[in-house]
């Protein structure tokens, strides 16, 4: 490589970021090895490893860490200018940075990327993820182009424009709730079952903490995981119950089963840019792909 490619920037970030090649792989819809490819040729192109694994899955090296704190200016600076020609010529391409939480990162936006990466070749998309207020933050210091956070959001600079009601539903192991009659799920029904619930400081975390207080029950969760995947895990393997929002469960879950919760309880996910950003046709084209990508807020 004679010359150093974003493209391939953007692949290390992903595989810095979430500690594998095979989950950067599925964002940006490649094949694992092509992936490990391109991290092989940047490697080659700045003659020093950037990445080294550990127990817990790739880690940056010095070097690597170096190049992950620093890579989001380049972006910019690239986006800017791409940005600005492709105004001319009326083609979405560039990098569009968005933030978002990681259950939405994982269920929702592989699809979107893989339609995008179809429609407009030209476009990178990069994904940043974090809670609804670093989200918030980071769009309003322009360190991101855009976010999809949980309402409510609260900031003067930024524009928040709701997308869509994502329901929430209570799972379990399917067996032992095969034997069991726990419907209707009312905080008092889980209450009396062990939960392995949101790390607290989210905002689905908050979400459950508020239906669980409406009701007089205090939550006391078994486990707190700031991950929907180990969480259904461990409901699978017969550990507790969940509360997951109904993004993460779109699709049969072996050994889990799923029902909703009385009263119902939902969030609403909102777009949030802001307000004096200009809309390239980069982020035109990543907008419209998202709100065909999900259901519409539910009519008050």
């Amino acid at each position: 490589m004679t010359a150093l490619n974003l493209d391939h920037l953007h692949t290390f970030c992903l595989v810095a970021r979430y500690g594998s090649f095979s989950s950067a792989a599925n964002l940006l819809g490649l094949s694992q090895p092509a992936v490990s490819q391109q991290i092989r040729q940047l490697e080659q192109w700045f003659a020093t490893r950037l990445l080294e694994r550990t127990a817990r899955g790739m880690k940056p090296t010095p070097a690597g860490q170096v190049l992950l704190e620093l890579s989001p200016q380049l972006e910019h600076i690239v986006a800017d200018i791409q940005a600005q020609v492709a105004n001319c010529s009326g083609i979405a391409r560039g990098i569009v940075s968005l933030g978002m939480g990681a259950t939405a990162c994982i269920h929702l936006m592989p699809p979107v990327l893989q339609a995008l990466r179809q429609s407009h070749p030209q476009l990178t998309v990069s994904i940043r993820t974090g809670n609804t207020q670093e989200i918030i933050r980071a769009v309003e210091e322009n360190r991101l182009d855009a976010g999809l956070v949980t309402l409510p959001a609260d900031s003067r600079n930024i524009a928040l424009t709701p997308l869509c009601d994502d329901e929430f539903f209570a799972i379990g192991p399917y067996e032992e709730a095969r034997d069991k009659v726990l419907s209707p799920l009312t905080p008092e029904t889980l209450s009396q079952h062990p939960l392995i619930i949101f790390e607290p400081g989210s905002s689905t975390r908050k979400c459950i903490d508020g239906w669980f207080s409406e009701a007089g029950f205090g939550l006391q969760p078994v486990m707190e995981l700031g991950s929907i995947e180990a969480i259904k895990s461990l409901v699978r393997a017969g550990m507790g119950y969940s509360i997951v929002p109904a993004m993460a469960i779109t699709q049969p879950e072996p050994g889990i089963t799923s029902q909703p919760l009385t009263p119902r309880l939902s969030r609403t996910l909102a777009l949030a840019l802001r307000q004096d950003k200009p809309l390239n046709h980069g982020m035109n084209a990543l907008l419209s792909a998202l709100k065909n990508a999900v259901l519409p807020v539910n009519p008050v």
